[in-house]
């Protein structure tokens, strides 16, 4: 697997942990079965395709991205599906995740 497809996996899997977080609201404490089966499908994507991209990324910079994207992403659909805050501290404080998301990537080299 080339870096760029490995940053590519990586990239789906962060989406993979925001299906399964968001999912976690909508299973109901696990009691709803479609719910609760799409979040655990989404839970064991999400680990096995970070897995993939670890053949070829770092293991602190993959992981490090992975929850950053998962964080970012669920933290952006609560305050769009859920009503949570909009304040500027906490919208700040998510672009200084993003922020360090594009560092990551910018400064992880090729190989390792």
């Amino acid at each position: 697997m080339s870096s760029g497809t490995a940053w590519l996996v990586l990239f789906v899997a962060g989406l993979c942990e925001i299906g399964w977080a968001v999912g976690l609201k909508y299973t109901e404490g696990f009691s709803r079965l479609g719910p609760s089966v799409a979040t655990v499908l989404a839970m064991v994507a999400s680990v096995v395709l970070l897995g993939w991209s670890l053949k070829v990324l770092p293991l602190g910079t993959a992981y490090a991205v992975w929850t950053g994207i998962g964080a970012v992403g669920t933290a952006i659909l609560g305050i769009m599906l859920f009503g949570e805050s909009r304040e500027v501290a906490r919208l700040l404080s998510i672009c200084l995740i993003v922020a360090g998301i594009v560092g990551l990537k910018l400064l992880t080299p090729d190989s390792h």
